[in-house]
């Protein structure tokens, strides 16, 4: 690996992460015989976001970053939503909402330096191609709030999983026209995930 890849790395610890939390939740999902919501999702989820947002930060790729601008604070409500945001010290839940808020204060002070990095070495097809999937992946989250906060309870429905299958496509696609690696290994490993939970769903309804 070359010396300047070596954000590489942070990258796939984050899809790890990403990685992790699915196939946690599809042994669980398997053994309850239904998709459910555990708890150790959403926690992976947030550590794996804040990660992956640095790491698109590193490769100048706001396609990345956009993904994580949304679902990161659903991420807090459905930790919030199982009684288990409170649990975390409140110095550190303090760090982890202002980070984001600091980030784009950041970004903001250093306008022009920003948009060079961000949007200066992807063509704009391709960056908007990749914005697409994940305004897609962000949208399954924004999605499954809102199901959940209807129903009074952190739920993953269907048509979070179809949009994941929707997202992780484009997703793909994307990564191999950026030739990222990262993109590519963790969302290849996602679509099964997807897959499998929506077929849970579909054996459940039919039941």
């Amino acid at each position: 690996m070359e010396n300047n890849n070596w954000y590489f790395v942070l990258g796939f610890i984050a899809q790890g992460l990403f990685s992790a939390r699915m196939l946690i939740q599809w042994i669980l999902s398997e053994k309850a015989k239904k998709v459910v919501s555990p708890t150790i999702y959403w926690q992976l989820s947030l550590l794996a976001s804040f990660l992956f947002s640095i790491y698109g930060w590193l490769r100048g790729d706001f396609a990345i970053i956009l993904g994580q601008i949304f679902s990161y604070y659903i991420y807090i409500w459905n930790l919030n939503n199982k009684n288990h945001w409170k649990e975390i010290y409140s110095f550190v839940r303090l760090i982890i909402i202002l980070t984001p808020i600091a980030a784009l204060c950041f970004v903001l002070y250093n306008g022009n330096e920003t948009v060079d990095r961000l949007f200066g070495n992807i063509p704009i097809g391709l960056l908007l191609f990749g914005s697409a999937g994940q305004i897609i992946f962000t949208f399954r989250f924004v999605y499954q709030w809102w199901y959940s906060k209807s129903r009074g309870e952190s739920l993953l429905p269907t048509n979070f999983w179809i949009l994941s299958l929707i997202g992780s496509i484009i997703t793909i696609a994307y990564g191999i026209f950026r030739k990222d690696p990262v993109l590519i290994i963790g969302q290849s490993a996602g679509f099964i995930t997807y897959a499998r939970n929506l077929w849970l769903t579909k054996e459940k309804v039919e039941e």
